[in-house]
C-alpha cells in the first residue's frame, strides 16, 4: 500500500484506543501479538478496570466469540495470580469491521466470570465500524475521560503507522523508564556486609564462641553501661556480630535480598550510607528502649525495609504494582515473629526501619533531588538522634536495666575481669533496688576479690529477699569458714543441704563439721 492510500479503519481505531490508554489514562504494557493486533495492558490503581485487552479482529459468528471471552478469562486468572489480587476487572474491547451475522448481544450484555474461582471478571465490548462513534462516546464516559477521534473515514496509511510506532514507542519507554530505577547499581557493598559478619562470626567462634557473653563484649556487642563509659563504637559494631550460627544464617539470608534490592534502587555510595545510619538508628532504639546485650545485623536490614517504604512514598504506584504487597506482609510477619518470641530486640528493628527511612529521605536517589524533603529529612534524623542519646546519657539507669547489668557483670567475671564485674554491681545496687540474683552476683566479686566481709554482707541481703537461695547459703559457709566462723558455716552448710539434699558439695561441705 503506498503513502496516501486509505487505510482499513479498525487500524487506525485499535492504535488510537491504546495510545489513549497508555498515553492519557497512563495504562501500561503487558504483551502485544506477534502480528500486532492484540494488545495487553493493565493499571492496577484502576479497580474498574485493572486490566484491558484490545483485539482488532473482524468476527463473523458469536461461538467465536464467545469461545475467545473463555479464553481471555483464562489469561485473565493468569494475571490475576500474578498481580497477587483478590479481584481482576478486566475490560475485553473488540474492534471489528461489523458484528457477527447471528445473535451475539446476550454473549456481551453481561459480565463473564471464570467459574472455578470467580475472581476474574470480565466485561466485553464490541466497536464496530457503524457504531464506532457511539462506542467511542461510551467507552470514554466509562473511564470520565475524552477521547479526540478525528474523522477515521479520511485517516491514510502514514498517518496510522506514525500512530502505531508512537504508541508502541511510548509503552517501551514508560517500561524502560521504570526499570531504570531498578537498576541505578550493582551490588557490592552488600556483599562486602556479608563477607565481614560472616568473618566476624568466625572469630567470635574460634575466640570463645558467638554465644559467650564475654566473646561478645570484646568483640564489639551493645552493652549500655560500656557505652556510658564512652564506648561509643558500640552503636556501629554489633551490626557485624552474630549470636549463634542460625541468627547468622537469617540474617545473611535477609541481607542478600533486601540489601541487593536496595543497592540497585539507590546505588552503592547510597546504600552504603542508608545501611550504616540504619545500623546506628536501631543501636540507638535498643539502647533507649532495650537494657539486654544485643548484636546483629537486623536494625540495618530492617533500615532497608525504610528505605524502600521511602520509595513508596516517591513511587506509590510503581511501589504498590511491583513489591508493596509482599513487602508489607514480610514486615507484618517479621514483627508478628518479634513480638511473640522473646529475645528479640524489636526496639533496634524499628530504630532501624525509621534510620533507614530517613537515611533514604536524605540521600533521595541517583541523579534526582529534592532538597526540601532531603533538608527535612536530614533535620529530623539530627533531632532524633540528638534527643534519644542526651535521654540515654541522662537516665543511665533507665537504659542499664538489671538484664543489662546482670549479662555485663557476667561476662566480665567469665573473662576473669573480677574488678570491672565489682564496680558495676556494686554501682548499680546503690543506685536502683535490685534482685537477689544481682547481689549474689556481687557477693561472688567481693569473694573473688577476698573482700570477705563485704561478701557475708551482701550474702546475707541475698537470703533476707530469697530465704531458700541455696547456693547462698553454700556460699556463705565458705565465707564463714574463711573467717574461722565455723558455728555459722555447719548453719548454713545445713541449710544448703536441707534445700538441696542431691548437691554433692554441698553434702561434702557439711561432712566436713
Amino acid at each position: 500500500m503506498k503513502v496516501g492510500e486509505m487505510l482499513n479503519t479498525e487500524d487506525y481505531v485499535f492504535w488510537k484506543l491504546a495510545n489513549f490508554f497508555i498515553s492519557e489514562l497512563d495504562y501500561r504494557y503487558i504483551t502485544l501479538s506477534q502480528d500486532q493486533k492484540e494488545l495487553w495492558l493493565e493499571k492496577r490503581e484502576n479497580k474498574d478496570a485493572q486490566v484491558i485487552r484490545l483485539l482488532n479482529h473482524n468476527i463473523d459468528w458469536s461461538n467465536w466469540l464467545q469461545k475467545d471471552i473463555e479464553r481471555t478469562v483464562l489469561n485473565g486468572e493468569n494475571i490475576r495470580k500474578q498481580m497477587t489480587r483478590g479481584e481482576l476487572n478486566l475490560l475485553n474491547i473488540y474492534v471489528t469491521s461489523n458484528p457477527p451475522v447471528d445473535d451475539y448481544e446476550f454473549r456481551i450484555n453481561k459480565p463473564f466470570v471464570e467459574p472455578t474461582r470467580k475472581k476474574t471478571i470480565v466485561t466485553s465490548m464490541l466497536i464496530e465500524r457503524a457504531q464506532t462513534h457511539e462506542k467511542i462516546e461510551h467507552l470514554a464516559k466509562f473511564f470520565g475521560a475524552y477521547i479526540n477521534f478525528r474523522d477515521y473515514e479520511e485517516v491514510q496509511e502514514d498517518v496510522i503507522e506514525s500512530l502505531k510506532s508512537d504508541t508502541l514507542a511510548l509503552a517501551v519507554n514508560k517500561v524502560k523508564k521504570e526499570r531504570a530505577l531498578f537498576d541505578q547499581g550493582k551490588p557490592f557493598f552488600t556483599y562486602i556486609f556479608i563477607a565481614i559478619q560472616v568473618v566476624m562470626f568466625l572469630l567470635l567462634e574460634l575466640f570463645g564462641g558467638s554465644t559467650t557473653t564475654s566473646t561478645l563484649i570484646q568483640f564489639g556487642a551493645k552493652v549500655n553501661p560500656l557505652i556510658l563509659e564512652g564506648e561509643w563504637w558500640r552503636f556501629l559494631t554489633p551490626i557485624f556480630l552474630h549470636i549463634g550460627f542460625l541468627h547468622l544464617v537469617m540474617n545473611t539470608i535477609g541481607l542478600y535480598y533486601i540489601g541487593t534490592t536496595v543497592e540497585r534502587i539507590f546505588g552503592r555510595l547510597r546504600f552504603l550510607f542508608i545501611y550504616l545510619i540504619a545500623g546506628f538508628g536501631g543501636s540507638v532504639a535498643s539502647f533507649i528502649f532495650s537494657p539486654n546485650l544485643s548484636a546483629g545485623a537486623s536494625g540495618a536490614i530492617f533500615g532497608c525495609f525504610g528505605a524502600l517504604l521511602y520509595f513508596g512514598l516517591i513511587y506509590p504506584k510503581l511501589f504498590l504494582r511491583t513489591m508493596g504487597l509482599n513487602l508489607f506482609m514480610v514486615l507484618a510477619i517479621n514483627f508478628a515473629f518479634g513480638f511473640t518470641v522473646s529475645n528479640v530486640d524489636n526496639a533496634g528493628h524499628i530504630g532501624g526501619l525509621i534510620g533507614g527511612f530517613l537515611a533514604a529521605g536524605i540521600v533521595h536517589f541517583p541523579k534526582k533531588k529534592k532538597l526540601l524533603m532531603q533538608s527535612g529529612a536530614l533535620i529530623v534524623t539530627l533531632l532524633l538522634s540528638i534527643g534519644l542519646l542526651q535521654y540515654g546519657f541522662t537516665h543511665p539507669t533507665k537504659v542499664i536495666g538489671e538484664v543489662g547489668v546482670w549479662e555485663t557483670a557476667q561476662g566480665y567475671i567469665e573473662g576473669e575481669e573480677y574488678e570491672k564485674a565489682y564496680d558495676l554491681l556494686a554501682e548499680f545496687t546503690q543506685e536502683e533496688e535490685a534482685s537477689e540474683e544481682i547481689y549474689f552476683l556481687l557477693s561472688y566479686t567481693e569473694i573473688k576479690l577476698n573482700h570477705l566481709d563485704e561478701a557475708e554482707k551482701t550474702l546475707l541481703k541475698v537470703l533476707e529477699l530469697d530465704p531458700k537461695f541455696h547456693e547462698a547459703h553454700y556460699n556463705l559457709a565458705l565465707v564463714y569458714l574463711e573467717l574461722q566462723d565455723y558455728e555459722n558455716a555447719k548453719l548454713h552448710a545445713e541449710k544448703a543441704v536441707e534445700i538441696e539434699p542431691t548437691n554433692k558439695n554441698y553434702v561434702d561441705l557439711l561432712n566436713q563439721f
